[in-house]
């Protein structure tokens, strides 16, 4: 049985249209207890800053206590940090009410099982099962209860700042955080300004509806601009929902997630602590696989997501994995993707080194790429199209062995992405273009 509802990430959608209701929420919620949470067990649920947040949060609520469950509610915090806590509580399932890097009136809800790690393909397809049932309530007497938390926050900045090497301090360390107006905007500057560093926050003012807008980690601009604007040493930004990490350098120059495993990695190795292969995902610029290559560095590629990075970490052996879009795993550090516990082993290593950022990165060249979203009305996969794949091979053999061509289709978003990268820009641009339009028509 495929997947419905589930994506790469979760659930997700716009608020007010199915599955993203309050009536959804309840049916999603009894139907993950009556799965996975034991009669009398426990579940933690957090957020991101959005306004439906609350709504969800309350439905949640509802469908758990109903079932029987106990919830423990944390308030805005990072998905990581909800991971982590999971954990900490000894709870059964841990609850994310976030849309990541969406806008505001989108949302989603996620889920971590008791040891803080997401749940597989079969699980998810377990509490779709159920999901055309009606949510139960249970007797008086066999009812959840819930309370909040108040120290959460408090909690999981304790333990990323636990991930920072004991030796160092970030004294010294000039430090622009871009918190995404989403749930790293409290833990993130106080944690690194505890640890030494001079922190100058952006988007750090949420109000429910400016989550990723126009900063962030898929909104990089700002921060670009503010980090050689303040004399400022490095720059960090978060997504809405603090899984996600991409920096900046002393230059201004961003560096994505493809350019930061590169620096974990080659410092691991020279240390001798890189165990396993680094892994990152089909969507990897080729510049990271050329650069491993050159490094002796063992080098595996996963479906995009990373879940199938974390998969692939632990049947491989591997402890550091991570995407192009800064979805970033360090397994001896953490249980799954976590911006601020991965920004922190960069600052590490930049502090170890005694090397600016644009330094440690520059090791690596990355191949033009051009990434293209092609709208379409309903699911489809371009692996199915005939005419796609005639595209796909007429283009493959222009780039030849310099290049690569990757079209998927969006586990978040009702679109096609088109992916080209090669040495020479221009060529990869009008291929980008020409597969772009062939799948338009395909999906016409």
């Amino acid at each position: 049985m495929t997947r419905h509802y589930f994506g790469t990430d979760g659930v997700r959608g716009t608020v007010g249209r199915e599955p993203m209701t309050a009536d959804f929420a309840i049916r999603l919620a009894s139907a993950a207890a009556q799965t996975l949470v034991p009669a009398g067990g426990t579940v933690l649920i957090g957020k991101d800053t959005r306004l439906s947040g609350y709504m969800f949060e309350a439905a949640l609520e509802a469908g758990f206590v109903a079932a029987g469950a106990d919830v423990l509610l944390l308030g805005p915090l990072p998905t990581p940090g909800i991971a982590h806590l999971t954990q900490v509580f000894d709870a059964d399932l841990g609850v994310v009410i976030s849309a990541s890097h969406n806008p505001y009136f989108d949302n989603g809800i996620k889920f971590f099982d008791g040891k803080g790690s997401k749940l597989t393909d079969e699980v998810e397809r377990a509490i779709e099962a159920r999901l055309g049932e009606p949510a139960i309530t249970r007797e008086s007497q066999s009812l959840g209860k819930a309370k909040r938390i108040d120290t959460a926050r408090t909690r999981y900045q304790d333990f990323c700042a636990a991930t920072f090497p004991d030796d160092l301090t970030l004294e010294g360390l000039k430090v622009v955080f871009d918190g995404a107006n989403g749930a790293g905007y409290k833990v993130g500057p106080r944690m690194l300004s505890n640890l030494g560093a001079e922190v100058i926050p952006i988007g750090c003012s949420p109000n429910g509806r400016n989550i990723n807008d126009g900063c962030g980690s898929t909104n990089p601009g700002l921060l670009a601009n503010t980090v050689p604007a303040v004399g400022a040493d490095v720059g960090i930004a978060l997504d809405g929902d603090g899984d996600r990490l991409v920096m900046v350098d002393e230059t201004g120059t961003l560096l994505d997630g493809d350019q930061l495993l590169y620096i974990l990695a080659t410092e691991r190795k020279s240390s001798g602590r890189l165990n396993g292969p680094v892994v990152g995902t089909v969507m990897s610029n080729l510049g990271l696989e050329h650069a491993f290559k050159q490094q002796g560095i063992d080098f595996r590629r996963a479906k995009v997501g990373d879940r199938y990075v974390l998969e692939t970490l632990k049947s491989e052996g591997g402890t550091i994995g991570g995407e192009t879009s800064g979805h970033m795993i360090v397994l001896d550090q953490t249980t799954t993707g976590d911006g601020l516990v991965c920004a922190l082993q960069v600052l590490a290593v930049l502090k170890r080194t005694g090397e600016t950022l644009s330094k440690l990165a520059s090791g690596m060249t990355k191949y033009p790429q051009t990434m293209l979203n092609v709208q379409v009305a309903e699911k489809m996969d371009p692996d199915d199209s005939p005419a796609i794949q005639s595209a796909v091979r007429e283009a493959q053999a222009e780039l030849a062995d310099g290049g690569r061509i990757v079209l998927r289709a969006s586990g978040t978003e009702p679109v096609i992405r088109v992916m080209v990268e090669g040495r020479d820009p221009d060529l990869v641009g009008r291929l980008a273009e020409r597969l772009a339009d062939v799948v338009a028509q395909a999906a016409a």
